[in-house]
């Protein structure tokens, strides 16, 4: 049975194509007591901005519809979401993808595969 967060928990919001990963980090996350909501692109990411508040966004890069630089690029746009923390999880590590990712406006970058401590630790990091 997957632990229910406090009522104060803060939401992620976890982007990913790949079931298994989306299910990978939210359990991680969500083991770690935070609210987690999953998107299966940035499309679908776009339309969780119009739900609960996010505090943060876990987006991977290489997406069908609209990737994640795109998905970024589009975040930034709107005010309640212009400096939520966005942190890039991908298999993805050429230092021009992490200078487009932090051009766009990521806030951090973790290479898949990633280490739980890895990633809560990051969550956290920015989250406060």
């Amino acid at each position: 049975m997957t632990p229910q967060p406090p009522p104060n928990a803060k939401t992620i919001l976890t982007v990913d194509d790949s079931a298994s990963m989306r299910q990978l980090v939210s359990f991680t996350l969500r083991d770690a007591g935070f609210n987690v909501i999953e998107a299966v692109d940035g499309k679908d990411a776009l339309a969780c901005m119009n739900g609960p508040k996010i505090d943060l966004v876990i987006t991977d890069l290489n997406m069908p519809n609209l990737n994640g630089i795109e998905l970024i690029q589009r975040v930034r746009t709107l005010p309640l979401y212009k400096y939520v923390p966005i942190v890039m999880l991908t298999t993805e590590s050429h230092e021009s993808q992490k200078a487009a990712g932090k051009q766009a406006g990521a806030s951090g970058w973790i290479v898949k595969p990633f280490r739980t401590p890895q990633l809560v630790a990051v969550v956290r990091k920015f989250l406060g």
